[in-house]
């Protein structure tokens, strides 16, 4: 035996290393893949198991709510402020007056359930729509997702009229621009009075396609792609961010080293003109001027 193995010890090694390539490259196709914005494969969200008729049991915020046996449920095609911005708390308060202990009804559009388990439906209180509500009141905003868009044209007409009548807390101008949030000083630079520019909240950055301005927001998660560009997602996680900001690879040695770690987590201020990509809207950043943290 060992004068077998001192002859082919050469031919053994050729097929040991070989085992070692092939688990390493199972492994690495196991591992996480860049997607954009780079977040990586998701698990496959559950079935919704709450009630087409039910009782809500607790509001969460201003679009999410837990109704009997303690499912969440997001409310589709719209989106209000997250806490610490300026209509978080009106938003929350109106939807409580709203479903808080009624009994509601869950109409499903094409998607079950989100990346969080939550179900996604369209809430009904009789014959009321409460999304198209808020947004008719000028507490959220419009927000679809293909293929969720079964009431857009009803409620992207409900916001077109409180904004142009400047209906409640999002369009009166109290929740126009950004709340700094408690500990941070107000921005240096990136500031209205510096720049003639509006500063609005990011998820209100969709209202302004094609206009340069300068959003606000925190950075939920942050990514770096297949090909090194960088997106900087903020207020939620990707695949539901309400804006991003891009920089791409050709740009990033005039910042500083790993943007993605160094913004994440951080209330950012970017400068730009706001474009739509994939439904969303962006800045593309590349000069580090365009971009400021809140100290």
């Amino acid at each position: 035996m060992k004068e077998f193995f001192e002859r082919n010890k050469i031919f053994i090694a050729v097929i040991i290393a070989g085992v070692i390539i092939a688990a390493a490259v199972l492994i690495v196709g196991r591992g996480e893949v860049n997607k954009r914005p780079g977040e990586g494969e998701e698990a496959e969200p559950s079935a919704c198991l709450a009630t087409d008729n039910t009782i809500v049991t607790k509001v969460i915020d201003g679009d999410t709510i837990v109704v009997e046996g303690g499912y969440s449920v997001r409310l589709l095609g719209m989106d209000t402020d997250e806490a610490g911005y300026p209509c978080y708390n009106s938003a929350k308060t109106r939807l409580e007056e709203l479903v808080l202990n009624k009994e509601v009804r869950l109409e499903k559009d094409q998607t079950d359930t989100d990346q969080y388990k939550r179900c996604l439906r369209s809430v009904f209180v009789g014959d009321m729509n409460v999304g198209l509500e808020m947004v008719k009141e000028g507490l959220a905003v419009a927000r679809f997702y293909e293929p969720d868009v079964k009431y857009k044209d009803e409620i992207v007409a409900a916001e077109k009229n409180a904004i142009d009548n400047k209906l409640g807390c999002k369009w009166s101008g109290q929740g126009q621009t950004a709340a700094v949030p408690a500990g941070e000083s107000a921005f240096a630079n990136l500031t209205k009075e510096k720049t003639g520019l509006d500063v609005i909240f990011a998820c209100n950055a969709g209202n302004y396609y094609a206009k340069e301005a300068i959003v606000e927001g925190r950075i939920a998660s942050a990514s770096r792609s297949k090909t090194n560009t960088v997106f900087l997602n903020f207020e939620k996680a990707y695949p539901n961010q309400c804006f991003s900001a891009v920089i791409f690879s050709s740009d990033q040695y005039k910042f500083v080293a790993s943007p993605e770690n160094y913004y994440n987590g951080k209330n950012v201020r970017v400068r730009g003109l706001i474009k739509e990509y994939q439904g969303k809207p962006e800045i593309i950043v590349n000069n580090p001027s365009q971009i400021e943290v809140g100290k």
